[in-house]
């Protein structure tokens, strides 16, 4: 069963807006975000969640698919309609170690589960999204993760000649290589 959350668990750049996220689902995914080990156990990391109603003050600081250079982002009817921002209460700590990577994975995972996919966005407008929505300067902001009802397909693919660049064919759909197991296993 984890196999194949993981298997799908693709970054999914196209929803269908039509059919939104319910804050419900947003809250679930942080209760299990919340169980998740933390680096000294200091549980340093705190979240804002928005929905399809905060949608046009998150959509214009996320930056999208930096391969796919002539594509600027989901157009309106395929842009997701859940945000969770991943922050760090610097009140508790400066440095994060690995905590974000946790909680992260088993959000998108729980997300999956609920038939929901996303993409995690590090590539954003953090001081934007700091003034658009009122963010405290107590608060790191770490990420977006751009949740909703996927809207396309996407397709692993063998990583040939080291070519990891994700690429979109004439009928959209979605394909990202994967490097071989021979490959990374070095003994």
């Amino acid at each position: 069963m984890l196999n194949e959350l993981v298997e799908k668990n693709r970054s999914v750049r196209r929803f269908a807006e039509d059919n939104p996220v319910n804050k419900e689902d947003l809250l679930d995914l942080i209760k299990l975000a919340r169980l998740t080990p933390s680096a000294a156990n200091k549980q340093p990391l705190k979240y804002f969640i928005y929905t399809k109603a905060e949608q046009e003050k998150v959509m214009p600081h996320l930056k999208w698919a930096g391969y796919i250079t002539d594509w600027d982002g989901p157009e309106a009817g395929e842009r997701p309609t859940g945000f969770i921002m991943i922050v760090g209460d610097k009140n508790i700590a400066t440095n994060y170690w690995a905590d974000p990577g946790i909680a992260i994975q088993t959000i998108m995972l729980g997300a999956v589960e609920k038939g929901l996919r996303g993409c995690i966005m590090g590539a954003l407008n953090k001081e934007g999204l700091r003034k658009d929505l009122a963010i405290d300067d107590q608060y790191e902001i770490l990420y977006v993760l751009a949740l909703g009802h996927p809207a396309e397909e996407i397709k692993l693919e063998p990583c040939e000649e080291g070519n990891i660049k994700y690429w979109r064919d004439e009928e959209n759909v979605h394909h990202v290589p994967k490097r071989s197991l021979s490959e990374l296993i070095l003994n």
